[in-house]
């Protein structure tokens, strides 16, 4: 169990390719957290083994992170509430760049491969993370799903992230950077009903623009509650639905793709470069 929220962590991963051939694996993990109830007897023991859990997915987040990095892999972690979009920013997002660099999309849901589905047709290789009743990806089973996927020098990789916006803010999976999606057709106040999602992103994506001139929401108030919140927080303000401001959002993807190659150890002056 989650100590965080109590939610379950059985998590089956179904493998999706976009190979010659199709075939899945389905892999379930089971993870054995303990209960808050049941097995913390006081405030103290459960901080323990909240920060037992916490500080076990953050030693498989940091080798998630040197790997990609090894291998010159820009990864993002999006997070936002159900509904907000994400899917449909990632399948814009896959339009737009399947053809300038590698891609890869690890999907996160409860239930069902739809998602991953419309990335495959999108025209990407993806991976459907199952987590059952678990609420939040977890970077052992991210790790074990990248592991899977195609993932050369400079290849953007995309994880999509249970719809939650309190438990995946705790939970490093080894990504460059957390991207907070929200829409126009949420409230503008949920960056301060759940500061902690928007303290950790360092990206805030405003889905949905389309949208502004039917819908009551106040866009200056909610970047404002954003930036009290996390003052350096990078916005893009776009609508996956009509294309409108996806240019800075795709340029900016272009460029992290790029640091990320060039942050690769350089070959000995006189030795060629091996390009995969």
């Amino acid at each position: 169990m989650c100590l965080t929220c109590g939610c379950g962590t059985t998590h089956t991963h179904t493998h999706e390719h976009d190979h010659e051939h199709d075939h899945a694996h389905d892999h379930a993990h089971e993870h054995s957290h303990g209960h808050p109830h049941t097995h913390a007897k006081s405030d103290g023991r459960r901080l323990s083994l909240e920060q037992d859990i916490l500080g076990e997915n953050n030693r498989y987040a940091a080798a998630n992170r040197a790997r990609w990095q090894a291998l010159g892999v820009f990864a993002l972690n999006l997070v936002s509430s159900p509904g907000s979009g994400k899917t449909s920013v990632l399948v814009r997002t896959i339009e737009a760049l399947r053809d300038q660099m590698p891609l890869a999309v690890i999907e996160g849901d409860q239930q069902t491969a739809n998602d991953a589905q419309r990335i495959l047709a999108a025209g990407a290789p993806a991976i459907q993370i199952n987590t059952g009743k678990g609420c939040h990806l977890e970077a052992h089973g991210v790790g074990h799903a990248a592991e899977a996927l195609p993932l050369s020098a400079g290849a953007l990789l995309l994880i999509e992230n249970v719809g939650n916006l309190v438990c995946p803010a705790a939970f490093d999976l080894g990504e460059a950077h957390k991207v907070a999606v929200l829409s126009v057709t949420e409230g503008e106040d949920k960056p301060i009903k759940y500061p902690d999602m928007f303290a950790a992103a360092d990206v805030l994506l405003l889905n949905k623009i389309d949208l502004l001139p039917y819908v009551d929401f106040d866009v200056a108030r909610a970047l404002a509650y954003a930036r009290q919140v996390n003052p350096g927080i990078r916005v893009f303000q776009l609508s996956a639905r009509s294309g409108e401001g996806m240019a800075h959002w795709l340029g900016w993807l272009r460029e992290g793709c790029q640091q990320a190659r060039q942050a690769l150890p350089q070959p000995p002056h006189g030795v060629a470069a091996v390009h995969a």
